[in-house]
This record gives C-alpha cells, sequence and structure tokens, in this order.
C-alpha cells in the first residue's frame, strides 16, 4: 500500500494506493501552523473508510509520498533561517547587483527586493580562481578563521558559499566547507558547485543562499513528519516530490532544500499528461490545477513537460531567483478561497487575496466574513450544501448570500445572483488571462489544445475557461480534485546531476566533453543501484546547456549520444541544436559556432509496476441522480439535473444544463456544453456541444 499526500492551502489531498492497484482519495483541512496534522487526518479519514485505526492503516504501507509549500510559504513569509554568505574578494554585492530585466522596462518606480541575505551579512574570502580552474591567489586560511570567528559572533544559523570559478575547480569551495564545519559545528552549509554549477554567478548565489537559509526549517519540518510517521505507525520510506517532477528521501532532500520549492505543483502535469495520453491528446495539452488559494498552470508540449531554469519567487526580476531545474508552472492568486470585493470607484476584483483554510469562505462558518467564489458558487446554486466533501461539511447558504449582498451586490447596485455570477466570470477572465500569458508566449494555440481541470474546485468554471480559450475538449480526470496528488503516485524517483564546462563546435574539446559526460553517467548509475528497481533499469537523459557564439542566453538540448568520438558526433549534436532553437524562436544561424556551457544528467527510476490508475468506485450505484435549480446568465434560475460521478455510464452524453457531482468535486456544465464519462473514467466535456 502506497500514500501520497498534497498540502495545500486549503486541504491536503491524500490518494491511497491499494496492493491491486486499486485507489481511493481523501481530504482533510490544512492546518498551516502545523501541515502535518492535516496530513495525519487524512490518512485518519483512509483509516476509518477501512474500519481500521491509524496505526494499523499506515502499517501496511510501504512508502508514504509527501508533497509541501512549507519550503516556498518559509521563503514568501520570512521565516528562513539567519543566512550568511561567503564570497570572493571583490565581488560582496552579487545578490545586490543582480541579473539586468525590469518586466516593465521605462518603469523605475518598483524597486528590486533587498537581497536576500544582507550585504551585513555577505563576506569577503580572499582567494582567486581564474575560467581554466587554476589558482590565481592562494586561500588565505587566517582570513578565514576570522571570518568564521565573526560569523559565530554574529549567531548566523546557516552559511552559503559562492566563490568564483568553483565550479571549474571547487578546491577552494571544499576548503571553506571544511573549515566551516570545524569552526561552526552543527550550522549548516552549502556550496555553490555542489546546489548548482552554473557559469552565472548571481544565479549560483542566489539559489546557495536560498538553499542554506532553508536548511535549518525544512530538516526539522521533515525530520519532524517522519518522526510523527513513525510515531503513528508508519514503518516504511518517506519521499519528498521535488520540483522537477520527482521524488527523493525525505534526508536526502533536507540536505538540498532548493530541490522542492515548488514541490506540489510540479506534480499536476505529470498526471494531466497521463490522463490526456489515455483520451488521446497528449500532444498540446494545458493543465490547470485550481486550489483554494492558487490557480497553477503547466503545459505538456509534444508528450514533453517543459522544465525552466527560470524560476522565480515573486515576479520575475523583481523577486528571488531559483535559479533550480524545475517544471515550468505560473501560479496566479485565483482559486475557490479568493475574495472578491468591490473598490472606491465601483470596480469589482476577485483575489489574489485569499481566505485560505483559515478561517475560509463565509459559507464554512469557520469565521470568514468576506465573499468568495465558493461563496458565489453556492448562491448559484452549483454546490450542495448538503454535500460538500460528501456530507462532510455543512455550507452556510444564508450567510455566503448575504456577505454577497453587503460586500458586492448593493454595492454595484445588482443582484444578489447577478453578484455571483459576476464573481464567477471575473475569476474565469483572470485565469483565461493567466493560461493565454504561458501559452502564447510559447507559441503554443490554446484553441488547438486540450484542457485538463484539476483541483478541487476546478470544475465550478473550467467550462467557461475552455469555451473562453476556443478549447474543443475539457478533461476532468477521476482524480482531478487531487490532481497534484495524483501525480505524485504516478512519479518517479529522480536524481540530478550537472557538470560545468566551456566548449565549442569550433573547437570541439572531445576529452573535456567526454569526462564529463562518464563521470555523470556513474553518478546516475550510483543513484539508480541505491534508488531505484534493478528489475526496470532506467537510462540516464543528459541536456546540454547550449548556445550560438556570442549569444547571452542558451538553451536546453537533448544530447543525441552519450560520448563524442569523432567530428561526426559533433555535427549530429550541431543539428539537433540547430533544429531546437529554430523550435524555440523560429530562426536558426548555421553560420555561428555552437558553443556548450554545462551538462545536466537527470536519471528517473520507476518504483512501481505500470498498471490502470483507476478510482475505487466503492458503494456507488445508479439511480442518484436528481434536479435542482441551478443559476446561469443565458436563463437565469433554471432546473438542472445532478449526477454521480462514479454512478455516470460511460459513454453516455449529457447535455447542459447539469451538474456532476462527487465526495471531492463539482463539475458545472452550463446550458451550452455537453458532457460525459469516457471509458478511462474522466469526465470529457465538449464546451461548444457536441455534433
Amino acid at each position: 500500500m502506497r500514500f501520497a499526500t498534497d498540502t495545500g492551502g486549503t486541504f491536503t489531498d491524500l490518494v491511497v494506493e491499494e496492493d491491486d492497484g486499486r485507489i481511493s482519495m481523501y481530504k482533510a483541512s490544512t492546518v498551516p501552523g502545523d501541515p502535518v496534522q492535516g496530513v495525519l487526518a487524512a490518512l485518519t479519514l483512509a483509516a476509518t473508510d477501512r474500519g481500521l485505526d491509524l496505526a494499523t492503516l499506515l502499517d501496511r504501507g510501504d512508502t508514504f509520498i509527501h508533497g509541501t509549500t512549507h519550503a516556498i510559504n518559509a521563503i514568501i513569509t520570512g521565516r528562513t533561517a539567519r543566512a550568511a554568505l561567503l564570497v570572493t574578494e571583490g565581488h560582496r554585492d552579487i545578490l545586490t547587483l543582480r541579473e539586468g530585466g525590469r518586466i516593465e522596462p521605462f518603469n523605475h518606480s518598483v524597486p528590486y527586493p533587498k537581497p536576500f541575505v544582507p550585504r551585513a551579512l555577505t563576506f569577503e574570502v580572499p582567494e582567486r580562481l581564474i575560467h581554466d580552474g587554476s589558482v590565481h591567489q592562494p586561500l588565505d586560511e587566517a582570513a578565514l578563521a576570522s571570518i568564521i570567528d565573526r560569523l559565530r559572533a554574529e549567531k548566523v544559523e546557516a552559511v552559503a558559499v559562492c566563490l568564483l570559478w568553483s565550479t571549474i575547480n571547487p578546491a577552494h569551495e571544499l576548503r571553506v566547507g571544511a573549515a566551516l564545519a570545524a569552526g561552526l559545528p552543527g550550522v549548516p552549509v552549502s556550496l555553490s558547485h555542489q546546489v548548482n554549477p552554473s557559469l552565472r554567478e548571481f544565479r549560483r548565489a542566489s539559489s546557495t543562499a536560498i538553499d542554506a537559509a532553508l536548511k535549518p526549517l525544512m530538516g526539522r519540518y521533515l525530520g519532524g513528519l517522519e518522526a510523527r510517521m513513525r510515531e503513528a505507525g508508519f514503518k516504511g520510506k518517506v519521499m519528498v516530490l521535488t520540483s522537477s517532477g520527482g521524488m527523493m528521501p525525505a534526508a536526502e532532500v533536507a540536505a538540498n532544500p532548493i530541490r522542492i520549492i515548488n514541490s506540489g505543483p510540479s506534480m499536476a502535469p505529470i498526471a494531466g499528461q497521463h490522463y490526456a495520453d489515455l483520451e488521446g491528446n497528449g500532444d498540446s495539452v494545458i493543465v490547470a490545477d485550481t486550489g483554494g488559494t492558487t490557480y497553477d498552470i503547466s503545459l505538456v508540449r509534444g508528450g514533453r513537460v517543459p522544465m525552466t531554469r527560470e524560476l522565480w519567487i515573486g515576479q520575475p526580476t523583481r523577486g528571488h531567483l531559483v535559479g533550480y531545474p524545475s517544471v515550468e508552472v505560473k501560479s496566479v492568486g485565483a482559486g475557490g478561497g479568493s475574495i472578491a470585493r468591490v473598490d472606491a470607484g465601483g470596480l469589482l476584483h476577485v483575489g489574489p487575496e485569499s481566505a485560505g483554510a483559515v478561517p475560509g469562505p463565509v459559507c464554512y462558518g469557520r469565521g470568514g466574513t468576506r465573499p468568495t467564489v465558493t461563496d458565489a458558487s453556492l448562491a448559484l446554486g452549483f454546490l450542495d450544501p448538503d454535500f460538500f466533501l460528501g456530507g462532510a461539511m455543512k455550507l452556510d447558504l444564508a450567510g455566503a448570500r448575504a456577505a454577497i449582498e453587503r460586500d458586492v451586490a448593493i454595492p454595484l447596485g445588482i443582484s444578489v445572483e447577478e453578484a455571483a455570477w459576476s464573481i464567477i466570470h471575473l475569476s474565469t477572465e483572470n485565469m483565461v488571462q493567466a493560461i493565454a500569458d504561458i501559452t502564447v508566449a510559447q507559441g503554443i494555440d490554446p484553441a488547438k489544445s486540450v484542457l485538463i481541470g484539476g483541483g478541487g474546485a476546478a470544475g465550478l468554471n473550467s467550462t467557461f475557461i475552455a469555451r473562453r480559450l476556443g478549447c474543443e475538449r475539457l478533461i476532468i480526470p477521476e482524480t482531478g480534485a487531487a490532481l497534484s496528488a495524483a501525480g505524485a503516485m504516478m512519479s518517479e524517483v529522480t536524481g540530478e546531476f550537472a557538470a560545468s564546462l566551456f566548449t565549442s563546435t569550433a573547437r570541439f574539446d572531445f576529452d573535456k566533453v567526454n569526462a564529463a559526460l562518464a563521470d555523470l553517467t556513474a553518478q546516475c548509475a550510483a543513484f539508480a543501484a541505491r534508488s531505484g528497481d534493478p528489475s526496470r533499469p532506467a537510462e540516464p537523459v543528459i541536456m546540454a546547456e547550449a548556445r550560438y557564439e556570442n549569444q547571452v542566453w542558451d538553451i536546453d538540448v537533448a544530447l543525441p549520444l552519450l560520448r563524442f568520438v569523432g567530428q561526426e558526433d559533433v555535427e549530429h549534436f550541431r543539428r539537433t541544436f540547430d533544429a531546437a532553437h529554430r523550435q524555440i524562436f523560429t530562426i536558426d544561424d548555421p553560420s555561428s559556432a555552437v558553443e556548450i556551457v554545462g551538462l545536466r544528467a537527470t536519471m528517473r527510476c520507476q518504483v512501481r509496476p505500470f498498471r490502470d490508475f483507476r478510482l475505487d468506485a466503492g458503494a456507488a450505484t445508479a439511480g442518484q441522480d436528481r434536479r435542482r435549480s441551478a443559476w446561469f446568465k443565458e436563463t437565469g434560475w433554471v432546473d438542472t439535473a445532478i449526477y454521480r460521478l462514479e454512478a455516470m455510464e460511460a459513454d453516455r452524453v449529457m447535455a447542459g444544463p447539469c451538474i456532476i457531482e462527487s465526495a471531492f468535486t463539482t463539475i458545472v456544465v452550463d446550458p451550452a456544453a455537453t458532457a460525459q464519462r469516457s471509458a478511462a473514467g474522466s469526465i470529457l466535456i465538449h464546451p461548444a456541444g457536441r455534433a
């Protein structure tokens, strides 16, 4: 038995996989002050469902997979450790000077954020290597000892070290790391050549500083998670989801917390790709995961989940650059808990402020007073107040309507229903714009893509979103309400390794490149030996960070071979790079040499056999269809058919308006659309109706 959890801003999702492959889902309220409590509450629901106590259920499990936003939340709220940064003498302002770039080139009124590590805690180490790794200035051991004394006096809780050209020759960084370990026992240290071996100094320094500042917090959090799981009766492996769409043992993640900045959201495209493939729509896929607080958007192109090294915490160029490979996800402040308000000028706003888990929407009855998207959905009859979370939570319809009337309807001079519809409509427009930003920017026509709706609140307006984008088909998987947790169950154990080097197709250094490739493949093989299943062999994927000569930015290109033998292999790589550059930028430049500035290897090891990932229907029976009134802009209040998702027959086409419910989600199909359940269990919606 395996467990996968995803801790969101409002709910903690749990997916349980039985030994025979059957899966079941559960949701419990997230406890912001103690996220592990929400995880244990969801596991308790699973135990009760099986007539077991929690200890007995956990004793049957062999793997627990955890996705968390704890790391990124700590950075956003400033709860990271007091960290210091050690740099090469003369380069104290790496984090202050940053990289160039502005969202609005001529708007200088918005300041850059303060350096992640303040200048007062940035110290210069007398030493210098040059570009080929040779020593220009030896490391000054006496000066280093003095710096360590100052760090001790400053009572720093973590130390990041980023020295020039350490990616080519790490000798000085390793010596500084050893001195810090001896002089500051118990204080975690992050070395840049190990954290993020990139040639770009700001990116390397930024990611190393973030990694160091997270180590004490994430060490305590993950250690506490594992300890509490053991106390509750779990004896298996504890794994944590990474930003790159895989998972790693909790102990390894605690030592490299930079890997889990985007932990939970990275899993949605993994699950989205799986379900799109099942329905024959896997080429161009938009995966949208709607939570209570955020709307997370990712893409699948040509059957591949795009990765990025441009992961920012906050706005691009205005936030802190993580600089570590991550599944490309765009998040906006829009979800079921997004708060609606009317400003002094009479304009309606929805989000980005969210009611979160505490106090939550007004209808939760937990002290919330401001109307949200969930309250609007309840007021329009989309949600059943007696069947939320399968009846586990009763919703306050009167309270939701009163809040909408007070804060939106009266200020705008419209009815409660029109106000609620306006909230849903504006939330839809915010989500449509976010999808347009990420698709059009990459040359993707959303009208030619399939939309995957995930998250507990996805069904409330995904039909409207798909119609606005022009998508012909919307897919809401049967596990869509816990899409990230489902993706976690499908994920693989992943190891990531990197090497910095420089060579050009005009003067290709065969020895240097082949030595780096041999070292990377050896690291991948060692990782697979300790982490993978010998019965399911895996091959490493090697990516080259390459660019045209004199180009500023590089792109990732898959290497077609693991060893370069002669000039023909170099030309093969060159043609591969030209094709990749042409696909991204529509042009290539055959007259320019191609430079390789780094290599990255990824090893993905399967941990479960491939089999159907189907939800256990449990005691669902036919004959549970019923009706209630729902309000749509085109019709007003209209008698609407209500179907239970678990009891729907495959391929039966249902015309809108109708509402499809389960214990975890509600799917609204408006009058213009049609819906059916596929043989794979997903709900297929045609926004323009099905001919």
